[in-house]
């Protein structure tokens, strides 16, 4: 892996848990290192960047897995607090489609038990901060972690990146939710979500509609994930613009709304979009490019089973400005 430690930092804070995997051969269960914020920081970490993650990781068999993962994919843990609380599970459940449900058990484990003291340790030279999913909303840790983001959003230097990473069955109703996430995006520059999080919240408004209101909020890049149909951006003061989906053959959708956040993020950190106030200048079709590039790489992670992004290829010879292409990503398997 190529030595970032001159690259901007982006720095990933919430939930390191553990998926068990339907193992179809077995008819067992795989234990697997999951978690969106957890996936984000790897697939940051995979296509060049200097990813720092900030979670909560517990001393236990399924800590020691994550931090072994996380140790190997090279992200920095030296913010990552250590938990004395266990760690969270989440049970896969795959339909005919491939499409993936989950079912947490998350009742006094580490992932929400944030203290002011470990948010304090946000390094200094943080240029994204990403947050969202599960601990963004789960008490006691959200207020303490919102906090944080608002801190970084008010002192206007680094950039706030936010994903509500939509759990119905974990958030109640869609009015309790809308409070939540609408709190979140209001601190936030970067909003991606996807269409089934915005049909939940907002059951009568149109992805052009939400798109609008959470720019309204304070957002200056809103992105609305749509499956295969590509996805909705959303910048201020401009028109909304469609960008296509890719065909693939799709082995399951875990982790495909994470790598395509980490495409997104890393695609507008790589074009120098690292300040609030360059990201307010974003031109639309830079603003395109970054978006291509993250439905490029979750397309590529659909046809992988489990949470695998692809890491840049080591080639030479390829501009590091151009558009990443599919030869510019690669697999280790």
């Amino acid at each position: 892996m190529a030595d970032t430690t001159s690259a901007p930092r982006l720095t990933v804070t919430g939930e390191a848990l553990v998926d068990l995997i339907p193992d179809r051969s077995s008819g067992g269960y795989l234990a697997r290192p999951g978690g969106s914020p957890f996936n984000v920081a790897i697939g940051l970490a995979r296509l060049g960047h200097r990813a720092t993650l900030m979670a909560r990781l517990a001393d236990n068999a399924f800590g020691r897995l994550l931090r072994a993962h996380a140790e190997a994919e090279q992200l920095d843990l030296s913010h990552a607090p250590a938990a004395t609380q266990p760690t969270t599970l989440a049970v896969v459940s795959l339909d005919r489609d491939a499409q993936a449900s989950y079912d947490f058990y998350l009742q006094g484990t580490a992932d929400w038990q944030w203290t002011d003291a470990e948010l304090a340790r946000v390094p200094g030279d943080t240029a994204v901060f990403h947050f969202g999913s599960l601990a963004s909303w789960t008490p006691p840790g959200a207020e303490r972690i919102h906090a944080a983001a608002a801190r970084l959003r008010r002192d206007g230097e680094a950039v706030v990146s936010y994903d509500p990473n939509i759990r119905p069955a974990l958030l109640g109703s869609p009015e309790d939710a809308r409070d939540l996430v609408e709190r979140s995006v209001s601190v936030a520059h970067i909003v991606k979500a996807s269409r089934e999080d915005v049909s939940w919240l907002y059951p009568h408004m149109s992805l052009t509609e939400v798109g609008a209101r959470w720019a309204e909020l304070g957002a200056l890049v809103v992105v609305i994930t749509d499956g295969p149909d590509g996805a909705a951006v959303f910048l201020p003061g401009e028109a909304p613009a469609r960008r296509p989906g890719r065909k693939v053959q799709v082995a399951d959708t875990i982790g495909a709304g994470d790598a395509f956040t980490a495409g997104l993020i890393g695609g507008l950190a790589r074009r120098g979009m690292t300040t609030p106030s360059l990201l307010r200048g974003c031109p639309p079709a830079m603003a395109a490019e970054a978006v291509d590039e993250a439905i490029l790489i979750s397309a590529l992670t659909c046809e992988r089973s489990g949470a695998d992004p692809p890491f840049l290829a080591a080639r030479p010879t390829r501009n590091p400005g151009a558009p990443l292409t599919a030869a510019d990503l690669v697999f280790v398997d």
